[in-house]
């Protein structure tokens, strides 16, 4: 069966439980998923239910799509995601992506946790991306190109859309909550990076480093979706200070930033609503 025949079938469902198309989709990163628990007149979807869909193995993703209103503004919130380093293929990481983008969502507003490889840049940041590099040595778009989805080719010059970063910009400082910009770069994990691997990273021109995000933004953009990326930033990368690194670490700091993260989001979804 082909990715868009296995995302018409998870459409199917979804659209079976809730009357809502919501334009706005937004993928939530480990420790974030509390915005999901904030929606209004929500419906909940366990992934193991939906037809084809990943089911989430990592700490703090919830594994579950929500969808109601932010505010008033229709959304589709997944409440974890899916990574490479899980054992799934690639296609099925971006599955869940695929699936939005059928159900009607426009533009895809994607979070995760990340490490500041940025010496200026601390933990409980926020940072908007501007830029990706894909450092996973692989794409979900290998294989036979599926017309339907996407061209075969297309355009990355502007991966992340410019004006939804000026909006989560704006949208981040009245919330409070202190924000950079700069580039992200996935690595599949999930061991975190060396020092060596850290100081390769920066004189690359990064500022972050994660393990998701990238694939998912290829495929939204072969989709044609508008995309946001944001990257809270729990820890600094390895050899950026004396100190191991702790995945525990990385879940306290989303949890001790989570209301100005939940403003921000509410801000930057009234914002985009005007744009979708």
């Amino acid at each position: 069966m082909t990715a868009l025949k296995e995302a018409e079938e998870a459409v199917k469902f979804i659209a079976g439980r809730t009357p809502l198309r919501p334009a706005i989709g937004l993928v939530l990163g480990s420790g974030l998923g509390a915005f999901a628990r904030t929606l209004e007149r929500a419906t909940s979807v366990p992934y193991s239910q939906i037809p084809h869909f990943p089911t989430a193995t990592a700490p703090g993703h919830g594994g579950e799509l929500v969808v109601g209103h932010a505010g008033g503004v229709p959304v589709a919130v997944m409440s974890g995601r899916v990574h490479y380093y899980e054992g799934y293929r690639m296609d099925q990481v971006v599955f869940p992506v695929r699936v939005l983008a059928r159900l009607g969502v426009k533009i895809l507003i994607l979070t995760n946790a990340g490490g500041s490889i940025n010496v200026n840049y601390k933990p409980g940041e926020l940072m908007v991306i501007e830029d990706h590099i894909n450092y996973m040595g692989t794409n979900p778009l290998l294989g036979p190109n599926e017309d339907e989805l996407g061209p075969r080719f297309f355009d990355m010059t502007e991966p992340y859309d410019a004006r939804l970063r000026e909006i989560a910009e704006a949208a981040c400082w009245k919330a409070g909550v202190p924000v950079r910009k700069g580039v992200y770069i996935g690595f599949t994990g999930p061991s975190y990076e060396t020092p060596a691997e850290i100081k390769m990273a920066r004189a690359m021109g990064a500022d972050a480093v994660g393990m998701s995000t990238v694939p998912e933004v290829i495929a939204a953009r072969h989709m044609g979706l508008r995309v946001l990326g944001l990257s809270c930033l729990t820890n600094m990368a390895s050899g950026v200070l004396k100190k191991k690194l702790d995945h525990r670490e990385v879940l306290a700091v989303g949890e001790k930033v989570k209301m100005g993260l939940l403003d921000a989001l509410n801000r930057i979804i009234q914002e985009a609503a005007k744009q979708a």
